[in-house]
């Protein structure tokens, strides 16, 4: 079984919260908690309590699975594809050639 690895979730949790477009002041009050946990979260400096995990997930509107271990899961690959849908031709092209460049060696 592999390590828990606290400073990749933390990154993970970040990156959610600034997509989202909260601030850590933000999250710790709607979590209840202080901003030095959230801030110590991000850091990987401490764990997560399961149940402020799930509350944060429904905060970030993001999976467990994807804090703890980055997999998405189908509601959120479902999204995906729905917003991938609404583009034009030439926008899924230029999606194409951004994920061939990326991707490339």
């Amino acid at each position: 079984m592999s390590e828990i690895d606290l400073k990749e979730i933390g990154k993970r949790i970040q990156a959610r919260r600034k997509q989202q477009g909260f601030t850590q002041e933000q999250i710790a009050e709607l979590m209840n908690v202080s901003v030095q946990m959230i801030s110590n979260l991000e850091r990987g400096n401490k764990s997560i309590r399961i149940e402020n995990l799930i509350n944060l997930c429904k905060i970030l509107n993001v999976s467990t699975d994807y804090i703890l271990i980055g997999s998405r899961d189908s509601a959120e690959a479902h999204e995906g594809d729905k917003r991938l849908s609404r583009l034009s031709d030439k926008e899924k092209e230029l999606i194409e050639m951004i994920i061939d460049f990326c991707a490339s060696e």
